[in-house]
C-alpha cells in the first residue's frame, strides 16, 4: 500500500513537471523559431530594396550608415554578412544579369536555374530548399530582380536551440524524477504512519476481540448442554460466526495491504482450484434453482499463494450465490490470452445495485441495507478481492450487463 502511494506520488510529480517542462520548452522554441523567422524576412526584405547592391542601402547625411543601439547590427552590417544572390530579368522574361559575388557555394548555372523556376511559377516570395527568395520590380523601372538568401545558418541556429533545450529538459527531468523519488517518502510520511496505525489497529482489535467471541461461543454451547439449543442461543452463534468471519477479512486486508508480508508463493494449477472451489457450491444453488456454468480452460498455472486465491474464489463465488436471483444462473470461465490469465465471475440479480460499479469494491459498502443483512454481508467481501488480486499485480473490476447481471473480471 505505502509503496503504491509513493509510485502514484512519484508518476503524479512527474507528470506535472513533464507538461510544464514541455510549455516551457515549446515556448521558448517556438518564441525563437518565430523570431528567427522574422529577421529572415526583414533581411531578404533589406537586401531585395536594395537589389543586392550596398550602394543603395540607405545613408545618414555624412554618407555613414545609420547607427543602431548597442549591441545592433545596422543594414549595411546586416548586408555585408549576408550569404546570397541576385539574378535580374528584362520585360520578357529573360536572365539579363546573375550576381553570385556573395555567394560562394552556388555557380551562375545553379542561380540561373532557381531563378528560371520560381520566375515559370510566378510567386512573388517563398521559399525553395535552403533560399528564401523575394521577387520584385527593378529599380530602373523595367523586368524584375529576383533575391535569393541562404538560410541555411539561420536554420541551423534553431535547429540547434531545439536540441539544446531538449537535451537540457531530459537531463533536469531526470534530475527531477531522482529528486522526487529521494523526497517521496518525506512528504508521505504522514499517510503512511496514519496507514501503519489503522493496520496496527485492526490486528490489535481483530486479536483482542477474538477472545470474548470464543468465551461467548464456549458458554453459549455449554447452555445448551443444558438446556438445549433453543432460537436465542442459535441467533448467538450465528452472530459469533459473523463476527469471526469479518475478523477474518479484516485481518486479511492488514495483512494484504503489508508489502512486506511473506506470500509463501507456489506454483499450482488455477484451473483445478477453480473447479473445485466452484463445484462445492451446487449443493448451496439446488434449492434455489439456480444453474451454475462454467467455461475454465485446463492447464492453466499460476505462482501465488494458493489459499490466498482459494479465498479470492469463495469471495466471488459467495458474492455471487447470496445476490443471484431464484432460478437466476452463475457463469464462470477462465482463459489465457497472450500470457494474461482472465478470471470472469457473472451473475443474474433481482435488481442490479444503484451506483456505478466501481463503488462495489469500497469497504463496508452496502447497495441495499436491508438485503445485506438478510443475506448476511458484511461489506468488505470485495475489498478483499480487490486487496488479493492487487497483491498479484492483478487489476479487478465490475460491470452490469443486460439490465440484470453483474460481471466480476480479474486479469493477472
Amino acid at each position: 500500500m505505502i509503496k503504491t502511494i509513493q509510485r502514484r506520488f512519484v508518476v503524479t510529480a512527474m507528470i506535472a513537471i513533464s507538461v510544464l517542462l514541455i510549455l516551457l520548452l515549446g515556448t521558448i522554441n517556438i518564441v525563437n523559431i518565430g523570431m528567427v523567422g522574422n529577421q529572415i524576412e526583414s533581411k531578404l526584405a533589406m537586401i531585395s530594396e536594395s537589389e543586392g547592391n550596398p550602394d543603395n542601402i540607405p545613408m545618414d547625411p555624412i554618407g555613414m550608415p545609420p547607427r543602431e543601439p548597442y549591441g545592433q547590427k545596422n543594414d549595411y552590417d546586416i548586408f555585408m554578412s549576408s550569404n546570397f544572390f541576385v539574378v535580374r530579368f528584362d520585360k520578357n522574361g529573360n536572365i539579363v544579369h546573375t550576381d553570385v559575388s556573395r555567394i560562394s557555394s552556388v555557380s551562375k548555372q545553379e542561380a540561373e536555374e532557381l531563378a528560371e523556376k520560381i520566375y515559370i511559377d510566378n510567386t512573388s516570395s517563398g521559399k525553395i530548399g535552403n533560399f528564401e527568395y523575394m521577387v520584385r520590380d527593378s529599380r530602373i523601372g523595367f523586368g524584375k530582380v529576383a533575391v535569393f538568401l541562404d538560410t541555411s545558418v539561420d536554420i541551423y541556429s534553431y535547429i540547434r536551440v531545439l536540441f539544446l533545450s531538449v537535451a537540457i529538459g531530459i537531463a533536469c527531468w531526470g534530475l527531477m524524477l531522482l529528486f522526487v523519488i529521494l523526497l517521496s517518502k518525506r512528504a508521505i510520511r504522514p499517510i503512511a504512519e496514519n496507514i501503519e496505525k489503522q493496520k496496527q489497529f485492526v490486528t490489535n482489535a481483530g486479536h483482542e476481540i477474538k477472545t470474548p467471541l470464543a468465551i461467548i461461543q464456549s458458554n453459549t454451547e455449554a447452555m445448551e448442554l443444558y438446556n438445549g439449543e433453543n432460537k436465542w442461543s442459535k441467533n448467538i452463534k450465528e452472530q459469533i460466526a459473523r463476527l469471526n468471519e469479518l475478523m477474518k477479512n479484516l485481518l486479511t486486508l492488514a495483512r494484504m495491504d503489508e508489502s512486506s508480508a511473506n506470500l509463501n508463493l507456489s506454483e499450482f494449477s488455477l484451473s483445478q482450484v477453480l473447479i473445485d472451489n466452484t463445484e462445492c457450491f451446487r449443493d448451496v444453488l439446488e434449492p434455489r434453482k439456480v444453474t451454475l456454468k462454467t467455461n475454465i480452460q485446463p492447464m492453466i498455472s499460476f505462482r501465488a499463494n494458493r489459499e490466498h486465491i482459494i479465498q479470492l474464489i469463495s469471495v466471488l463465488m459467495d458474492n455471487a450465490v447470496k445476490y443471484t436471483n431464484e432460478g437466476g444462473s452463475i457463469f464462470v470461465s477462465l482463459e489465457r490470452n497472450d500470457k494474461r490469465i482472465k478470471l470472469q465471475f457473472k451473475n443474474t440479480c433481482q435488481q442490479l445495485p444503484p451506483v456505478n460499479p466501481y463503488k462495489l469494491f469500497d469497504r463496508f459498502y452496502r447497495a441495499d441495507e436491508a438485503r445485506t443483512q438478510k443475506n448476511g454481508g458484511y461489506g468488505i467481501g470485495l475489498s478483499v478481492a480487490q486487496s488479493i488480486t492487487e497483491t498479484y499485480k492483478g487489476k479487478i473490476s465490475a460491470e452490469y450487463e443486460n439490465g440484470d447481471t453483474i460481471v466480476f473480471t480479474i486479469r493477472f
